[in-house]
């Protein structure tokens, strides 16, 4: 009798840190999304071609069908909400969004602020956009020159820092990549696979991605920081897994048009089923 006392009083103890993180999953948002029927998620309109303005107007891309996605599977419908770099962290703390699906690179400071449920979905580094009569080959000779950029991009400050750039920060990618145009700046600094799918369009044959790709960091989805370890966090969590385990994500570039990243041919690897089909 005293082993078992001992024993269901281990067990209790075991017990109360799960209880007391039950007692903190209110899953406000993922309930308020089944009640309405309806996911409201944010997502790039400016970043062809995970997520931008068809010629009717509406956002579509890369990142659109993996919303659409998880919708289907939460068995709702969806609304769209454009964000940018600058906005789309404060639109989910403050409610305006339920989620978002924003090439967000996945770093310590954003973990603090909103959920970034794991796998990571996507990966890229930082390289410029230049004209090729410039002629650069190395970072360095950004020295003291105007680099257009992003505003909310990570690698702006780290170009600034490194190499001594001054980074003129637009709201959005149509005004920078027209600022370089119009020779505002010597190059502008963005994710390598957004300047791929650029040159991929045929509409800037005289510029040129000629720089080593730096910084390759995986992008991660968010959800409130509340339910990043409750029922949406979770969920999520396993859209991310179906997506590389059913090669789901690969599908999307070769539909997209994207070229094929090392990242997703890895983790589909990583996740496969191991038992080979009957």
């Amino acid at each position: 009798m005293q082993k078992l006392m001992k024993l269901t009083a281990a067990l209790a103890a075991m017990a109360i840190p799960v209880q007391a993180v039950a007692q903190e999953c209110t899953n406000d948002v993922w309930n308020k999304v089944m009640e309405r029927g309806k996911l409201v998620a944010g997502v790039k309109a400016d970043y062809k071609p995970w997520g931008y303005r068809d010629t009717d107007g509406s956002i579509v891309g890369m990142e659109v069908d993996l919303v659409a996605d998880v919708a289907a599977k939460m068995g709702v419908d969806y609304e769209l909400v454009p964000v940018v770099g600058s906005n789309r962290l404060a639109f989910l703390e403050q409610g305006q969004i339920d989620m978002f699906i924003a090439t967000m690179t996945d770093l310590h400071d954003r973990r603090k602020i909103v959920g970034i449920p794991s796998p990571n979905y996507y990966s890229s580094g930082t390289n410029i956009l230049s004209p090729k009569a410039l002629g650069f080959k190395e970072w360095v000779q950004l020295r003291d020159k105007p680099v257009c950029a992003v505003q909310g991009a990570f690698f702006n400050k780290l170009i600034e820092e490194r190499y001594g750039a001054n980074i003129v920060a637009f709201q959005g990618t149509a005004e920078a990549k027209q600022a370089l145009r119009d020779k505002k700046c010597v190059a502008f600094a963005f994710d390598d696979s957004g300047l791929m799918s650029t040159l991929a369009t045929g509409d800037w044959e005289d510029f040129e991605m000629p720089l080593p790709t730096e910084d390759a960091a995986s992008w991660g989805l968010a959800v409130p920081k509340a339910e990043e370890n409750c029922i949406f966090g979770r969920f999520m969590s396993g859209m991310q897994y179906y997506w590389h385990r059913e090669g789901r994500l690969i599908a999307l570039e070769d539909k997209w048009g994207i070229r094929q990243t090392a990242y997703l041919a890895e983790q589909a690897e990583k996740f496969k089923d191991h038992l080979p089909a009957e």
